[in-house]
């Protein structure tokens, strides 16, 4: 009976366990902590997003990978776990953006439009027929010329950060950007760290499989395009070790075309 019962609570979308848990929320994490990571990062000068978006395939269209979206002209979002649940919660953020500008002619508030997008997440924890986003969101912009951050989890909980991330490695980029983050940091920097802390969990990857975004006053949001993430790369200390791996590579190739050539 014991395990019936303990089969009972898991498969409940609403039901709490006896030590108070609801166990399909902390499926619905697990989901988010098996994706690709994206982080945030919060600069004097505006938000940095970072994500990384490499192709599965290499018949797979890369620009089709989308991790970072722009919800307005002063917003913008990461997102990990499921895509589908993700696409979602950004369709409603963006037509709550909208509404907002419609409605009262300005624009929405970054902490605003984060519980609204995390209330309707804890909908789907309580009630019946309906089940967990399998996604997380990161979502800053600027409110009244501050660049703010907010994250948002499977269970609805809006938390502001100076820069944090989501997806698969958390812990270890997470290690990073706390050690790393401090007051003050440049835009440029902001970037460099945002490479650099996902650089802790991926060890090898290129710029190209990297999908980098800003949102500044000035600017509003901005995708930065991969000859930046290139030079960010290089200030990181990363381009290095790539190459010297293709230094390594055509003294390989030399040694053997050299050894085909004698015999």
């Amino acid at each position: 009976m014991g395990g019936n019962d303990q089969q009972a609570y898991d498969r409940g979308t609403s039901l709490f366990s006896p030590d108070g848990r609801i166990y399909q929320v902390e499926y619905a994490r697990e989901a988010v902590s098996r994706g690709a990571p994206s982080l945030g990062v919060r600069t004097a000068d505006g938000i940095v997003f970072v994500a990384m978006s490499r192709a599965t395939s290499t018949l797979m269209e890369a620009e089709s990978i989308e991790k970072l979206h722009k919800l307005d002209d002063h917003l913008g979002t990461a997102s990990a776990g499921h895509v589908a649940d993700a696409r979602q919660l950004i369709d409603l953020a963006r037509r709550q953006a909208q509404g907002n500008r419609l409605r009262y002619g300005e624009p929405v508030g970054v902490e605003t439009l984060t519980k609204f997008v995390t209330d309707h997440i804890q909908e789907n924890t309580q009630r019946g027929g309906t089940r967990p986003y399998g996604a997380a969101l990161l979502i800053g912009g600027i409110e009244n010329g501050e660049p703010r951050l907010f994250a948002a989890d499977p269970s609805g909980t809006p938390n502001e950060w100076k820069a944090t991330v989501i997806g698969g490695g958390r812990q270890e980029i997470q290690d990073v950007l706390e050690e790393e983050w401090e007051e003050g940091l440049s835009l440029d920097a902001g970037i460099e760290l945002g490479v650099r802390a996902l650089a802790a969990h991926e060890t090898e990857f290129v710029p190209g499989d990297l999908a980098v975004a800003t949102v500044t006053e000035a600017d509003g949001y901005r995708t930065v395009p991969e000859s930046e993430v290139s030079e960010a790369f290089e200030a990181a200390g990363l381009a290095g070790d790539e190459d010297d791996e293709t230094s390594a590579d055509d003294a390989d190739a030399e040694g053997e075309d050299a050894d085909g050539d004698a015999e």
